[in-house]
């Protein structure tokens, strides 16, 4: 798209608020391609956080499924929480508050549960390493859910979850919600359309 941006570039940091587009109508005009991109960034570097917190996910339940006295599972917990926490923390930090609400978005597609709902179910285990290290930090909407047939930046988000998977540039995980993709666009071309009669009239 003609730019190049590291992690190290201010505007990622930036809160960019994209305009609502449809990227497989047409070309974007030079601003929506900038905005596009720095949301690309922002995916490739959450999505993998997400990836490994459905993954963790399933590894704590089959542990606990295993473990019989509640002592033994609280400590269990405080073992996975001391290696998330000592594994991923000091990374997570360095998220900006964009990128921390885009990690809970993905959280959501992910595991289907809101990062809200993880704490809540998990308490001593994840809580402080999801709430202290995101929440907390960036002050972001633990609650919010992944709603790509109701927030534009959610299908743009998928569209590049799509691609990534089929470039390989990230390693798909089945969601806990699949997305049927085709019905997704088409429900956005269609929204894009009724827009653009309505201002016709």
């Amino acid at each position: 798209m003609g730019y190049v941006l590291t992690e190290t570039d201010s505007i990622l940091n930036d809160t960019i608020e994209l305009p609502e587009i449809i990227v497989s109508k047409g070309k974007l005009d030079k601003e929506a391609q900038k905005a596009y991109l720095i949301l690309q960034n922002r995916v490739y570097k959450t999505y993998p956080y997400a990836k490994l917190a459905a993954e963790r996910l399933v590894a704590l339940n089959k542990g606990m499924e295993r473990l019989n006295s509640n002592k033994e599972k609280k400590r269990y917990l405080k073992i996975v929480e001391d290696y998330l926490t000592n594994s991923f923390e000091a990374k997570l930090k360095k998220l900006s508050r964009k990128q921390g609400q885009i990690l809970v978005k993905l959280i959501h597609r992910q595991t289907g549960k809101t990062t809200y709902e993880l704490i809540k179910n998990l308490k001593s285990g994840w809580k402080a390493f999801w709430a202290n290290g995101t929440a907390k930090l960036f002050d972001i909407n633990l609650k919010e859910e992944y709603a790509p047939f109701e927030v534009n930046e959610d299908y743009l988000i998928e569209t590049i979850l799509v691609e990534a998977f089929a470039t390989g540039r990230l390693v798909n995980q089945k969601p806990a919600n699949p997305v049927n993709y085709e019905k997704l666009t088409q429900f956005w071309e269609d929204l894009a359309e009724k827009k653009a009669a309505d201002k016709k009239e």
